[in-house]
């Protein structure tokens, strides 16, 4: 038995070598992208009161951020000759780990939209964050005055989703493990 083991290992790590071979082929031997994680830039109301609902509430860290210049914003087409600052969330320590970044365009009259459901309004709807401990997760965003739109909902075992709203109305969805 333990030989017969060792032969599937053999044949799965030939297969998945071959799967591998085959999708560096398609795209001339090189990845097709260099990061597999995204980056979500946001622009918002209040960038203080944003700031601290995703460190203190959600638990991302802060690292430093960037300015982008009038000249820079207007050529590349993200505004109208406005500048403005970026401030970088991340939820880990790795090179690759998700970044959020919140902004204020002074002076662009940003509009809001409808939040009070995913379908309201079209566009980026939310965002899904996977924690190891809903339950302290919970407690952390009761501490900072965040309750959840409802209660935990089981997605099966003992995976659980619940939503909550940052200051702007936004919806994140935290799924995880209730302990």
């Amino acid at each position: 038995m333990k030989k017969y083991r060792m032969h599937m290992l053999i044949v799965a790590g030939m297969v998945g070598g071959c799967i591998i071979m085959a999708a560096a082929k398609q795209t001339g031997g090189k990845a097709e992208f260099s990061r597999t994680t995204i980056d979500l830039g946001m622009v918002v109301s209040d960038v203080e009161k944003t700031a601290k609902f995703y460190t203190e509430a959600i638990g991302f860290k802060e690292l430093s951020g960037f300015d982008v210049s009038a000249q820079m914003a207007n050529d590349t087409g993200l505004t109208d000759n406005r500048p403005f600052k970026v401030r970088v969330f991340v939820l880990g320590d790795e090179p690759a780990a998700t970044r959020l970044k919140i902004m204020t365009i002074p002076g662009a009259n940003s509009k809001k939209v409808d939040n009070q459901y995913i379908g309201s309004s079209l566009g980026f709807r939310y965002l899904t964050i996977n924690v190891a401990n809903l339950t302290q997760t919970m407690a952390r965003l009761k501490k900072n005055g965040v309750a959840p739109v409802k209660e935990p909902y089981q997605l099966g075992g003992n995976s659980y989703l619940v939503l909550v709203k940052d200051p702007d109305g936004n919806t994140v969805e935290l799924i995880g493990p209730q302990q």
